[in-house]
């Protein structure tokens, strides 16, 4: 285990004090790099967030503080509230004529016209010529004889057609596979997959998907998660191929309403300095209670736990069957590094990102990866690692916190861009729901500027992933002409209607709201390429801890919406009309939901926010066994847009000509960096602010190991001309509290200063040596 408050090397375990018990952080003080949760301006509520509902009646409040109310210093909300202007527009997609939305699974589907009703779909439609006694014979084979073994017929960079082997595993191929001659395991609709522990699950797929284990060459890229989309060894169309996708939230970066159990545990937690209150509410304080947890089952080793468990390869197969197409994979800056002080755990997570890119090759999924949490918050939700002040960009640490950041966007860039790597992470978000309202437009443009030019220094230019952007919950067209020239930037927004307090309706309401206000096409003729990188089945903020640990839904009564046992036909009807019309809306280039899986509580043994889970609704009836079904369905309601888009992107907008080439005007305006202002700063320069130096050795990523293979790997850095080292605080100096500096404690104190700090720093430094030597 690593030591999370210490140096790398010196040993933590459960057993062990912790740095976060009373006696390490009782006197922390002001001129520490150690974060005292002791401090009140630590757990300082972050600020508001605003959210206009465009079908609210007259007279409803257009902005709500997402902390009134709230019994504790934590945000109220989990997920943060979408800012939906009025200017927001109705939309639509070119639809076939009577497309009709509640068609059936035979109905077939064109990626480019829509729903068409009656015509089997056209690859399928190849195999209505096998006659029945064949079709016999080959289930008894895949269900009784032997597994499936087939060639895989496509490699990277392949050109043959689309849709490959579009019917059940072993309806095609060649006897031995060229490719991989000890043969590649593979099947489809009925296959065993046997999992790394020897457990075994049957694969299944209707949708004529097909997987692929490759172990000479782990980099097979042949597998495909439907016959109806691209397999990863051709190119993602974002014009043409629709993105189904789902969001593995809870998994890497811990929810309270995600994953309850874990949070349950500690709800009586006995008031403290390390915890004020008592309260567990995020990841930093169930970090430090697990740390201070020495009895048997207790430390922090139960997220790693939640880690081998929570997420497994059967979910990966799971999501390709349900007729989804993509993951949108949220990570922590922990599965990096930590820095003293930080109690998360440190570098665990990356060996399940590694899982994740695996087990999406083998199933034939592509991978949008996003770094969900930055060092000192970027929102101040619980999400972002701790709740409170927001201290990337903004505050007296903003600019140093933006430098690890920084860090942190490169090392991940480095390793994804290797080749064995940009066919399955084929979209990068660099910072996940920044609160742009607090942090500033400017300063936000400026910083993705940075980013922008620092990844495409590694990629090149038209190589590599899409950089994805967040909107800062302002409304995707405040985003038009960003950056133009720039070189495949997308913009993610994230339609909620469970954070905008307005829910008195019927449940028939809903749909004219995904079908209109969620509507992403005016962006797409705006911005570029705009994705919906989350949004849920969610009506009201109903579900245990949906808006928090400690504040209470503003919904009147949850418990017809919390117990899902009980909901009706008719209920589920409408929650799924919802979602559909969501998915309808934002069809092209296309969705992802919030979230594959919620987990039971450890108190009533079930899912206490169903809204949330796709997995859950797809097992009772809320959620589309055919995501295809979905297209259609706002003109089958009546809903009409009047924003039609085209499917066509300016060339630079995908890596074509003029990609790179940013306008002058642009880079007159934003390149200056650091930005010259920084807010809540009381008028420092931003020059004099509290920065570090890049003298420090890289942190490179691992790469897997395969011990089959045959083909080599990458060693986790694209880039072997990016020779520039990590920031690190500069010798000799002892900073602020980068999670929250104390008035009057905002700036680094260096040379004989920090020699002879003041007894509040004192008291710190000394706190974070005794612990460094107890760990030790």
């Amino acid at each position: 285990m690593s030591a999370h408050a210490h140096p790398p090397g010196q040993g933590l375990t459960a057993n062990s004090p912790s740095p976060f018990a009373d006696s390490a952080v009782a006197n922390a003080g002001s001129h520490s790099g150690t974060p005292s949760l002791e401090n009140p301006v630590d757990r300082l509520d972050a600020p508001a967030t605003p959210y206009t509902n465009p079908f609210s009646p007259p007279g409803t409040p257009a902005t709500r503080d997402s902390y009134l109310g709230a019994t504790s210093s934590s945000p109220v909300i989990s997920r943060p509230f979408l800012s939906d202007e009025p200017s927001r527009r109705a939309s639509d997609l070119p639809l076939v004529a009577g497309g009709g939305a509640m068609a059936g699974a035979d109905s077939g589907v064109s990626e480019k016209d829509g729903l068409r009703l009656g015509a089997p779909p056209r690859r399928n439609r190849l195999y209505m010529w096998l006659g029945v006694g064949a079709a016999a014979i080959v289930v008894i084979v895949l269900a009784v004889i032997l597994p499936v073994y087939f060639t895989v017929i496509k490699k990277h960079n392949s050109d043959s057609a689309r849709g490959g082997l579009g019917g059940a595993a072993g309806s095609s191929g060649h006897a031995t596979n060229p490719e991989s001659p000890t043969g590649a395991v593979t099947g489809g609709d009925g296959s065993t997959i046997t999992q790394s522990d020897g457990t075994t699950f049957t694969y299944k797929n209707p949708f004529g998907g097909f997987w692929v284990d490759d172990p000479t060459n782990p980099y097979n890229n042949s597998a495909q998660a439907q016959s109806f989309t691209p397999p990863l060894s051709e190119p993602w169309d974002y014009g043409k191929d629709q993105i189904r996708g789902v969001n593995l939230g809870g998994w890497l970066v811990l929810e309270p309403f995600i994953a309850p159990a874990l949070f349950e545990k500690y709800q009586n937690a006995t008031p403290s300095p390390a915890l004020p209150g008592g309260l567990v509410v995020d990841e930093w304080s169930l970090s430090v209670a697990m740390l201070n947890d020495t009895s048997e089952g207790g430390g922090i080793e139960q997220i790693e736990h939640h880690y081998a468990t929570f997420i497994t390869e059967q979910d990966f197969a799971q999501i390709a069957g349900a007729g989804l197409n993509w993951i949108r994979l949220p990570i922590p800056y922990w599965a990096i590094e930590t820095w003293p002080g930080e109690p998360f755990l440190e570098k665990v997570a990356w060996k399940y990102v590694l899982l994740a890119f695996k087990w999406a090759r083998k199933y034939g999924l592509r991978i949008y990866l996003e770094l969900h949490t930055v060092p000192g918050s970027q929102n101040g939700y619980n999400h972002s690692g701790r709740s409170g002040p927001i201290n990337f960009l903004n505050g007296f640490m903003g600019i140093a916190n933006a430098q690890r950041t920084m860090d942190y966007i490169r090392y991940i860039a480095e390793f994804i861009s290797q080749k064995e790597y940009q066919d399955v992470v084929t979209m990068f978000g660099i910072i996940n729901e920044p609160l742009l309202g607090i942090i500033g437009r400017d300063q936000l443009t400026r910083f993705y500027l940075q980013a922008h030019d620092m990844i495409r220094d590694i990629t090149g230019i038209g190589n590599g992933a899409y950089i994805v952007i967040h909107d800062g919950f302002q409304s995707p067209e405040s985003w038009k002409d960003f950056l133009p020239g720039s070189d495949r930037i997308v913009l993610d927004t994230h339609p909620y209607v469970a954070f905008g307090g307005d829910f008195n309706h019927p449940i028939d309401y809903w749909p004219q709201v995904g079908c209109i206000a969620y509507n992403t096409n005016q962006s797409q003729s705006d911005f570029g390429i705009t994705v919906s990188g989350e949004f849920s089945g969610a009506i009201n903020n109903c579900g245990k801890w949906v808006v928090g640990v400690g504040p209470e839904p503003t919904q009147v009564d949850c418990t017809p919406w919390d117990d899902w046992t009980t909901w009706t036909d008719d209920v589920k009807t409408g929650i799924k009309n919802f979602v559909m019309s969501q998915m309808d809306g934002m069809h092209l280039p296309g969705y992802f939901y919030w979230t594959w899986k919620v987990g039971n509580s450890s108190v009533t043994g079930k899912v206490e926010a169903p809204f949330w889970s796709y997995q859950l609704g797809l097992e009772n009836g809320w959620i589309p066994t055919d995501p295809r079904e979905a297209v259609g369905i706002c003109q089958s309601l009546g809903f009409a847009q009047n924003v039609p888009w085209n499917g066509d992107y300016q060339s630079w907008q995908t890596g074509g000509a003029g990609a790179g080439q940013i306008a002058a005007t642009a880079l007159a305006e934003y390149s200056q960096y650091p930005p010259p202002e920084i807010s809540n700063v009381s008028g420092e320069n931003v020059a004099q602010l509290p920065m570090y130096t890049a003298t420090s050795a890289v942190p490179t990523l691992p790469p897997p190991t395969f011990t089959a293979a045959t083909v080599t790997g990458g060693d986790g850095w694209a880039d072997p001309k990016d020779t520039s080292l990590a920031a690190v605080q500069i010798a000799g100096c002892v900073y602020p509290n980068a999670w929250g500096p104390a008035p009057g404690s905002t700036a680094a104190v260096c040379g004989a200063a920090a020699a002879t700090p003041a007894p509040a720093a004192a008291a710190a430094v000394a706190a974070r040596a005794d612990a460094t030597l107890t760990a030790a």
